[in-house]
């Protein structure tokens, strides 16, 4: 093994070099951010009016949907464009679009979820697409499955909609069933050199928002229960797959943390996320999806990494398109994130946790 791998059990690694800590939550005696180096995810976001520190503008990307272009829908502010994310004893590295390339030469990524992996997945794509505009790419969308490609590199990104990672499926009565214990697209994901997984926020959904019509639990069913039992069931379900199924030695797998939405904020005027124009410096609790997320990975023996993106977004009201997402004044919306935005620096740190940790000599 190199410098900074250790073995804990046998199977688990801690994965440490360049003196940071990139959230590996893992096995029962592991501690979140257990490391005496740097915590890429505890930190604060800092004004930084360089002219170069946004990337792109979304105007160089035709792809990205409406609901996350805020600029185009008219919001004219752009303080929150204007912060980056310092870690409190080291540097978050920028992200380097043809290195990304480079380094997944013949590999594939795919972001497994709901509309917040959509929202990182157009972030990359987008971030790759403005970093190496000479590399042609297509875009192809088949059925819950898009995959953004470049050609002379090889490198695919899909994105898979699997809002609760479990199946979810119409009966022929077209009731809808949600089951807790069953994954069936497993076999698509498998074949992938990066995953990296989300839900939460469908788990939430309830009236007409709510997607389902029946819960199957093992042998019970029920038309509803305690959500956040529920989402732990689910997540059990998601780690014995990549116990089974994943090849650990082939495949990186990731968690993307719970993304905060802001629809009742103490802090602002509003109460939510509108009219707010910059960060909180108010301190967070924690987030009890994000809890149960934790509790989950710690139980599993085969590496998986937190992408701890929680914490640091729960300072960010001011990131999320508000009156200026695709429903307008009639649709607020303080889940999702504007792009460019804050999604971007979650892809500085999935870049940074792939290829400048020690992940790279793991290849």
């Amino acid at each position: 093994m190199v410098g900074g791998f250790g073995c804990i059990q046998a199977k688990v690694l801690i994965l440490l070099l360049f003196s940071f800590n990139h959230g590996l939550v893992q096995g029962k005696n592991t501690k979140v951010g257990a490391s005496k180096g740097c915590d890429l995810f505890q930190g604060s976001w800092v004004l930084d009016e360089s002219p170069n520190l946004n990337p792109y503008n979304s105007s160089q990307c035709s792809f990205i949907e409406k609901q996350f272009d805020c600029e185009k829908n008219g919001r004219a502010d752009d303080d929150y464009l204007k912060y980056r994310w310092q870690p409190k004893h080291c540097a978050l590295p920028r992200f380097d679009a043809r290195s990304f390339l480079l380094k997944m030469k013949n590999k594939k990524m795919m972001f497994i979820g709901d509309s917040l992996s959509l929202n990182q997945w157009q972030s990359l794509t987008c971030l790759l697409h403005v970093g190496e505009p000479n590399a042609k790419y297509t875009l192809q969308r088949f059925g819950p499955v898009s995959n953004f490609s470049f050609p002379a590199y090889n490198v695919s990104i899909f994105l898979f909609r699997a809002a609760f990672l479990v199946d979810l499926v119409r009966q022929d009565d077209d009731i809808r069933v949600l089951k807790l214990n069953s994954i069936s697209n497993g076999t698509q994901w498998k074949e992938m050199d990066v995953l990296i997984f989300d839900s939460w926020h469908w788990w939430l959904h309830t009236g007409r928002k709510q997607n389902w019509d029946i819960v199957e639990d093992g042998n019970v069913t029920y038309a509803d229960g305690d959500r956040m039992k529920m989402y732990e069931k689910a997540l059990h379900t998601w780690a014995t797959w990549v116990e089974d199924e994943v090849n650990t030695t082939k495949t990186k797998v990731f968690f993307q943390g719970v993304s905060p939405d802001h629809d009742r904020v103490r802090t602002s005027k509003s109460g939510n996320c509108t009219g707010v124009t910059r960060p909180t410096r108010v301190p967070q609790k924690p987030h009890p999806g994000e809890l149960v997320l934790e509790k989950v990975v710690r139980t599993m023996s085969k590496p998986v990494y937190l992408l701890n993106i929680t914490s640091m977004s729960q300072y960010r009201q001011d990131g999320h398109p508000s009156v200026f997402g695709v429903g307008g004044h009639n649709d607020l919306d303080c889940t999702h994130w504007c792009l460019p935005g804050v999604p971007d620096t979650w892809n500085q740190l999935l870049y940074t946790s792939l290829f400048i940790q020690s992940y790279k000599d793991n290849k």
